[in-house]
């Protein structure tokens, strides 16, 4: 159990997200309103402020999906998570503020899933005036930072990439513009999934021994025109333009210091992720 979970000074988290603290964790200070701009205001800071990133199965934790806990997790406790947590989440806080939301799951393609990748990724459709948006708050390295259009084929502005969202026979494929070239993220279709749904896949992401999440030690935050991504221990930053820069970070302290600076994570139980990255360097250097 990671100290943040026993400290007596966090506010109990109740069985819906409180909206008023979500909304002041990532600096919202617009109308309360179910609008387009209110959704993109809140898409937008919300993957600036709250970092995607893997600690807890990493460290062999589990990963909680009740409110209760994302709302611990990712408000109080200032940590981030993966796309269940995230999506569902912002999912309960749109609800509150009047969006009509839906659960989706899709097939992730990027970063070599392979010819038939499972569904395990969470993403929402938030239904505005009879117009579908595609809404995800929780997809690493490329997630989108505003809410792109499900019904349409065009390229869609976003804070960093372009996107577009292709259509054949009712499946929706989402691609995102790197460099020169639209490389696909994921697939979907409108079928609604239930928490029950994501339970089962949730518990694989975080347990199964080939899980990248797993094995790996993974964070990402959008920033202001870029986006910094951690995959152990190389850090990088994404720019719109396709552009990459990377850094290998020597020292599993190096790592620390960029979770909590750059990430903005309140990292649970540092020598224990120290521990951890060193080991995963030491099994590294062996093969």
């Amino acid at each position: 159990m990671s100290s943040s979970a026993l400290r007596s000074d966090l506010p109990v988290a109740t069985a819906a997200v409180p909206v008023a603290d979500y909304l002041r964790r990532i600096g919202f200070q617009g109308e309360r309103t179910p609008t387009l701009a209110t959704l993109t205001e809140i898409q937008h800071r919300h993957t600036s402020e709250i970092p995607f990133e893997s600690l807890n199965p990493f460290l062999g934790e589990d990963v909680p999906l009740a409110l209760p806990a994302l709302t611990g997790k990712l408000i109080y406790q200032r940590r981030g998570g993966y796309c269940y947590e995230h999506n569902l989440l912002l999912k309960s806080v749109l609800e509150q503020l009047g969006f009509q939301v839906r659960g989706l799951a899709a097939r992730v393609y990027w970063g070599g899933q392979g010819e038939a990748p499972a569904a395990t990724h969470m993403l929402l459709l938030v239904m505005l005036r009879g117009v579908p948006y595609l809404v995800d708050a929780g997809f690493g390295a490329l997630t989108p930072s505003a809410p792109l259009r499900i019904d349409a084929t065009l390229a869609q502005r976003s804070f960093h990439e372009p996107y577009r969202v292709q259509h054949q026979l009712g499946i929706r494929t989402l691609q995102a513009l790197i460099g020169d070239r639209w490389e696909t993220l994921y697939t979907f279709d409108l079928r609604e999934q239930w928490l029950s749904d994501y339970e089962i896949t949730n518990w694989y992401l975080s347990h199964h021994p080939a899980s990248q999440f797993v094995t790996s030690l993974i964070a990402a935050r959008n920033d202001n025109g870029h986006r910094h991504i951690l995959l152990n221990q190389r850090y990088s930053v994404r720019y719109p333009d396709g552009r990459v820069e990377r850094r290998q970070l020597e020292e599993p302290d190096d790592v620390l210091v960029l979770l909590r600076d750059v990430f903005r994570i309140d990292v649970p139980s540092p020598e224990r992720v120290r521990a951890r990255l060193a080991q995963r360097q030491a099994v590294g250097s062996r093969n």
